[in-house]
């Protein structure tokens, strides 16, 4: 594990929130990697209980006392959410020695089952994070680097991506196991992800009968990352019920297989739209899906701009979530067409950001964001054209052109 682990933006976070609470929540799709920073983080001090494993589950569930007891704090308790009858009892254990700070440390792939419980049982005693696959600067050994727009707030380090191969890394995704082993073919890799993904969170939950369906539901949302989400097209797609589709898609995003960007709203005049967007946390899941396997494809086909979409709003949110923070990022779009990707609020303003997946930045492809900060003000900070290039240019005095892999 050592020669390989690669160190994560959310370990200073969740030492301090050990200190700070009795509770730490970890929640993130399955092969983030979570179980591997707990125990690098907490395995010296913590027992480590894996409650996927069919008899600790068991024996919790039927006796919960007697495995609280028998596994004392400070613990690692490894997919909770197999076994919500605990919560009651942590909180109980929690409540009779509120002084002591990191008691329990929980994780979970299934958020909605998990934060449902939470809500009810854990409120005010439990520090909740996330960890999504690794952010590039995660990879590339700088953990601590902010986002480009972020000027000078921590510790800053070159990426260092070519187009060509920053457009590989895209086929290939984010997840740990992936990035630690170049040479494994990424292709089976995801094929394996997507059948345990159905297999074991899928199949689990009530809403879900056919996996075949649920399969063929999950390759229609890849395709439409990065669009407007009209779940009416979708469930004519696959032939299935509104209803389902919206249950379904609910819990995508409590699995964290997706994003769900809603519209930035503010009065000026102007009719925007309300529908929000979809996109797909790992975008080497979404090629995968959509059937890409050349890199030379997925950057000349009609995919392209949707996966550079997709795979800056993953590491903008990564940035954000990484860090323990809430990622506040909208789209802007009116009914007229005017369109800017993505909104992202930092210190009381809006960072306007366009993507593109052409490498070689204009200044007409800043047009949008002119036009944003003419009618915003004060209010929108200078923006940048996101590219998978290697040039980072002023593009006139609204917009920088930015690299990706010097996000």
């Amino acid at each position: 594990m050592a020669a390989t682990y690669i160190r994560r933006s959310l370990e200073p976070v969740l030492r301090r929130a050990a200190r700070e609470f009795p509770i730490v929540i970890l929640t993130g799709p399955r092969q983030s990697g979570k179980t591997t920073l707990l125990r690098r983080l907490f395995g010296r001090r913590y027992r480590y209980v894996a409650m996927d494993a069919p008899d600790y589950r068991a024996a919790a569930a039927s006796d919960p006392r007697r495995f609280m007891e028998m596994h004392p704090a400070p613990v690692i308790l490894d997919e909770v959410q197999h076994v919500p009858e605990l919560l009651p009892y942590i909180k109980e254990r929690v409540d009779a020695d509120r002084g002591r700070y990191g008691q329990y440390v929980l994780s979970g792939s299934q958020n909605l089952l998990l934060l449902g419980r939470v809500t009810e049982s854990l409120a005010g005693r439990a520090a909740i994070h996330h960890l999504l696959p690794l952010s590039y600067r995660e990879a590339a050994g700088a953990p601590g680097r902010p986002l480009a727009w972020e000027g000078g707030r921590g510790a800053r380090s070159p990426v260092g991506h070519t187009a060509g191969r920053l457009w590989k890394s895209f086929l290939r995704g984010q997840y740990p196991e992936v990035v630690a082993h170049p040479r494994r073919d990424a292709a089976a890799w995801h094929a394996s992800y997507v059948a345990t993904y159905l297999e074991r969170d899928i199949r689990t939950l009530r809403q879900v009968g056919d996996l075949s369906q649920f399969q063929s539901f999950l390759q229609t949302m890849a395709a439409r990352s990065a669009q407007l989400l009209n779940l009416t097209d979708v469930a004519r797609d696959i032939g299935v019920a509104v209803n389902t589709v919206k249950a379904w898609t609910t819990i995508l995003e409590a699995t964290h297989q997706i994003v769900i960007l809603r519209p930035y709203f503010v009065s000026i005049g102007k009719r925007l739209t309300k529908t929000p967007k979809v996109y797909f946390t790992d975008v080497g899941t979404l090629c995968y899906l959509v059937g890409l396997r050349d890199a030379e494809h997925a950057a000349a086909g009609p995919m392209a701009g949707a996966i550079m979409e997709t795979a800056v709003l993953s590491e903008i949110v990564k940035g954000h979530r990484h860090r323990g923070r809430e990622p506040r990022v909208h789209f802007w779009r009116t009914s007229a067409g005017a369109e800017i990707d993505f909104l992202v609020e930092d210190q009381g303003r809006l960072v306007p950001i366009e993507v593109k997946a052409s490498a070689t930045p204009r200044p007409a492809m800043a047009a949008q964001i002119s036009a944003f900060r003419r009618d915003l003000g004060d209010n929108a900070a200078p923006g940048y054209v996101v590219h998978p290039g290697e040039v980072r240019l002023p593009l006139g005095h609204d917009a920088t052109a930015l690299p990706f892999a010097k996000m």
